[in-house]
Formats: C-alpha cells, sequence, structure tokens
C-alpha cells in the first residue's frame, strides 16, 4: 500500500494549493490512501464542514487534525457525522465528539489511521504513549497497516513516540510545527519515521502567518494578533510511504516540497 500525506493546510492558499496540487500528485504517485492534516485551514484555526468536504473532493481520504481542532465552533455540529475525519484521540473520551481512529479499506486490506497530540509545551491531555498502547490493540485486530499523525511541538517527543511504536504501527508521522525536518527514515522494526512533514500553505510568511506581526512580538516581547497570509505563493509539503500488506512494516519514506525554488515536476 501506497500513502500520500500532506502537512498542515494553512488558510486559503494552502486549500488553492491542495486543489491545485493533489491531483497532480496523485497523478504522480498513485497512492492507495491520501490522508491531509487540515487542522488549520479555516484561517489558520479549525476547519469548517465545507473544507472538511472540499478536501474530500480534492481526493483526500482521511483528514487529521490537531490543537486547533477546536478553534472554528462549527466543527461540533458536524464532526460526528465526519467519518474521515480525525481527531487527537487523547483528549478524554467521555467529553470529546468524534473519532481518534478511522480505517479506510482498500480492495481486500485496511488501513487504520491514528491521530494523537503531544504534551510538552501543549495543552496536558492524556497520556499519548498510553493511548497509543490501546489504539494499536485495537486496530491490529483489524489489520497490522497503522498509520500516525503525531501533531507535537518537541521534535524529542516525536522521536520517542516513533522509537515507541517501532514495529507495532507502520509510520509515525509528526505535524504542527510547520517546517519539514529532513530526517525521513524505517526505523530498524520497520516503522517509517519523519519528525515533521511540513505545512501547506504561505511560502513568504512565518509559519503561514504576516511576518511583521510575529517578528515585532519577538522584538518587543509584547502580544501582536497574527494573520494567516492570503495572498501570494504557495508551498505544499508532503511524504510517500510504502508498506507491506502482510507485515504492515514500511519499505519506503520520502518527503518531497513544492515551493517557487523547488517547482512540481510531473
Amino acid at each position: 500500500m501506497r500513502l500520500l500525506f500532506v502537512g498542515d493546510v494553512v488558510g486559503s492558499l494552502g486549500r488553492e494549493a491542495i486543489s491545485t496540487y493533489l491531483p497532480k500528485l496523485k497523478k504522480k504517485y498513485r497512492p492507495q490512501v491520501t490522508i491531509i492534516n487540515g487542522e488549520n485551514a479555516a484561517g489558520g484555526r479549525g476547519i469548517t464542514e465545507k473544507i472538511y468536504k472540499g478536501f474530500l473532493q480534492d481526493g483526500a481520504d482521511v483528514i487529521t487534525l490537531g490543537n486547533h481542532a477546536w478553534d472554528n465552533r462549527q466543527i461540533f455540529e458536524f464532526i460526528q457525522d465526519a467519518k474521515k475525519l480525525v481527531r487527537p484521540a487523547n483528549f478524554p473520551k467521555e467529553t470529546t465528539p468524534g473519532n481518534g481512529i478511522v480505517y479506510v479499506k482498500v480492495n481486500q486490506v485496511e488501513l487504520a489511521v491514528i491521530n494523537l497530540q503531544a504534551r510538552t509545551f501543549m495543552v496536558p491531555i492524556e497520556d499519548p504513549f498510553v493511548v497509543i498502547d490501546e489504539l494499536i490493540e485495537e486496530a491490529r485486530q483489524r489489520t497490522p497497516l497503522i498509520f500516525v499523525d503525531f501533531h507535537g511541538e518537541v521534535t524529542s517527543e516525536k522521536q520517542a513516540m516513533g522509537w515507541y511504536t517501532d514495529g507495532r504501527v507502520s509510520a509515525v508521522v509528526g505535524t504542527h510545527t510547520h517546517v519539514q525536518t529532513n530526517d525521513s527514515r524505517i526505523l530498524p522494526n520497520g516503522t517509517a519515521y519523519l519528525t515533521d512533514v511540513g505545512m501547506t500553505g504561505p511560502y513568504d510568511g512565518i509559519l503561514g502567518m504576516q511576518r511583521e506581526a510575529v517578528i515585532e512580538k519577538f522584538r518587543t516581547a509584547l502580544p501582536h494578533r497574527f494573520e494567516v497570509v492570503t495572498e501570494g505563493r504557495e508551498l505544499v509539503s508532503y511524504c510517500v510511504i510504502d508498506l507491506d500488506d502482510k507485515t504492515g512494516k514500511a519499505t519506503h519514506i520520502e518527503a518531497h516540497l513544492i515551493n517557487p525554488d523547488r517547482p512540481f515536476r510531473d
């Protein structure tokens, strides 16, 4: 099974980039499952039902989320019915709507897609290392093919999750920091790993935000309102992963960028 995972879609430029490039990427790589992280898709914060359905129409099979999942209140109106939307599984079970794991069937095999949120420098929700053990046990009743989007701030916590689950899941790919890391690899027991896949959206902002406010916050240490860049050049960050259908182990992973300095090539 081949997976295509596109990193954090930010704002309108990110959505436009998905509409433009996702069909081209699917034609080039021919993935069986396409996954998008969409937690910043609605103006940089959250996602709407219209955007969710738009991603599906563009060719996505699953949309993952992260710490901004709840920023757009509309999500509470549709998340229960959004069968291909995955929110971090380690939010409290008793009070959190939606699913932290979904399954995608391709011919006679299934892929489990899990979304988890790290805790360092983030909201102290349930322990993702405890929750992943539970979800691996659940998923392996159905399939050895398990993809994990680990949404976190700290590189060491992401690496820890990769090593902790090595050989028990097919892939651990980080999201949230919006900067693609150059460390894609297959761990010794067969788990594909990438600390952060990067973002899809404005190429000339700072993590997708207008530069001036971010710079002034660092210069003055005073609060500034961050706004998403809505015009200009685009960036697409993604990775491609190949899995063995029988064992669930990864056989290949590669990370890519599309931007004005690295144009798309068929």
